[in-house]
Order: C-alpha cells, then sequence, then structure tokens
C-alpha cells in the first residue's frame, strides 16, 4: 500500500495526537531509507485499452524467420 505524506501526517495526528509537516515527515523518511514513488501521469479521458492498440506487433512471418536465422547462426 503506497501513501502520500499528507495522509501519512493526518494519520499521526489522529493515531498519536502527533502534528507533523510534510515537509519534516518527508525529510525524516528519506532519512529512514524510504522514497518518493509516483505514479505515471495519464490522461484524464483516456480509454483503459488504448495503449494496448498502438503497441507495434510484429506479424508472425518475422517472428518465426528471426528463430530461424539465429539457430542457423548457431550451428
Amino acid at each position: 500500500m503506497r501513501w502520500r505524506i499528507v495522509d501519512l501526517c493526518q494519520w499521526l495526528f489522529d493515531e498519536f495526537r502527533l502534528a507533523v509537516s510534510p515537509q519534516t515527515l518527508g525529510r525524516e523518511l528519506r532519512e529512514m531509507g524510504y522514497r518518493k514513488l509516483s505514479a505515471r501521469p495519464r490522461h484524464h479521458a483516456q480509454a483503459e485499452g488504448a495503449i494496448d492498440d498502438f503497441k507495434k506487433a510484429f506479424p508472425p512471418a518475422c517472428r518465426k524467420s528471426r528463430a530461424t536465422k539465429a539457430s542457423a547462426s548457431i550451428r
């Protein structure tokens, strides 16, 4: 599970009544070895399967000929 720093600050306050600024918490987490992860941005109107439609797919003949050439060069 991934947490945003502001959510973690709120959780610390709710659980322990400990008020910590996001900057301070981020600094402490970095010192502990944690790194910020960010998701790859996506357009808000992007369809779920749209990316798969644009991926290049080689025809089966090209894949077969590459495999044949590779095995022939090994012999």
